[in-house]
């Protein structure tokens, strides 16, 4: 796993020899900051990072202009290899790592109130497999509202197959896309989460 572009591309991202985490692969990255890229969702934004796993989204993101990723990963091995990338890639100053449980806090905003305009939403697949009203997923986009910016966009990636609803509460689909074993949704914060 490498960042593919802007900066910081091909730097090797270190990570621990498990199965628990699912990197995107090189292509489909690609392609998603492609999208993200057309909607001038990267450069000059604040993004979070959701169970980031070793940071390769958020990274990703910095290397391609962001101006600072909030990374939210609750295992504390895996945030281990987190902060490790983060210090490889220079980005310590333009990065913060919360050790939480983002299906309970979602992405916090920075002291100050300065809120997101990017979240990346990445959970567990096994998490995901009920993605209706009262979901786990439903219940985080719920908090995510408040913690996003007026227009903000949340990237939320799933098992194909899955069924992601065209809104979850103020949040609705701007854009889906299929690749290989997932499918990738953004969504758009309309009229702003109270």
């Amino acid at each position: 796993m490498r960042i593919i572009g802007g900066t910081k591309r091909g730097m090797k991202l270190l990570c621990p020899k498990t199965q628990d985490t699912r990197p995107v692969t090189d292509r489909i990255k690609e392609s998603l900051f492609n999208v993200l890229h057309n909607y001038a969702l990267v450069v000059d934004q604040r993004v979070a990072d959701v169970f980031s796993g070793v940071g390769s989204l958020g990274l990703e993101a910095l290397s391609r202009g962001a101006q600072f990723v909030t990374f939210v990963e609750q295992d504390p091995k895996i945030a281990a290899y987190l902060d490790k990338n983060i210090a490889k890639a220079g980005f310590a100053p333009q990065s913060r790592v919360l050790r939480v449980n983002a299906f309970r806090v979602g992405a916090p905003v920075e002291p100050g109130g300065r809120k997101h305009d990017l979240v990346f939403v990445d959970p567990p697949y096994a998490r995901t497999h009920e993605a209706g009203a009262g979901s786990l997923l439903d219940r985080l986009l719920g908090t995510l509202a408040h913690q996003v910016t007026e227009r903000g966009v949340a990237v939320v990636r799933t098992e194909r197959g899955g069924t992601l609803l065209d809104a979850y509460g103020s949040f609705e689909v701007i854009d889906r896309r299929e690749w290989g074993s997932m499918t990738l949704a953004l969504y758009q914060v309309q009229g702003h989460g109270e």
